[in-house]
């Protein structure tokens, strides 16, 4: 007879083990990435409303929640440096799964570890 595993039995949060495959920066190496490379693409994957309260300048938004995040994903240079946040760092780590999923060269995708909660905790800003 075959054990049901329930689905309690896991205590790593699914974000965590997604977020362990994943180039996760600290904000200031991610701020530095942001000055050392300008052709890399900001990408805030917040709501629209988010966005449009703060954002990074020159970020693009295409936001996590939205019904075309996988077509919109889909047009993004898979070859380009990506550089992903959000409020607490838990739908970019969900996006750049999704980027790693689809070809994208996963060197070349950064995730802001602890999104901009993080960021303001380092820069106040």
């Amino acid at each position: 007879m075959q054990e049901e595993v329930s689905s309690k039995s896991c205590k790593t949060p699914r974000w965590r083990m997604l977020k362990a495959h994943l180039k996760n920066l600290e904000p200031t190496t991610f701020k530095s990435l942001m000055e050392t490379e300008p052709n890399a693409v900001l990408i805030d994957v917040r709501t629209p409303q988010e966005f449009g309260r703060s954002h990074f300048e020159g970020a693009i938004n295409i936001s996590y929640f939205a019904e075309d995040l996988c077509d919109r994903l889909e047009t993004l240079d898979k070859d380009k440096t990506y550089l992903v946040y959000c409020r607490s760092g838990r739908r970019s780590i969900r996006v750049g799964t999704l980027m790693r999923n689809s070809g994208f060269d996963t060197q070349k995708v950064y995730n802001l570890d602890g999104g901009l909660v993080a960021w303001q905790e380092v820069f106040g800003e």
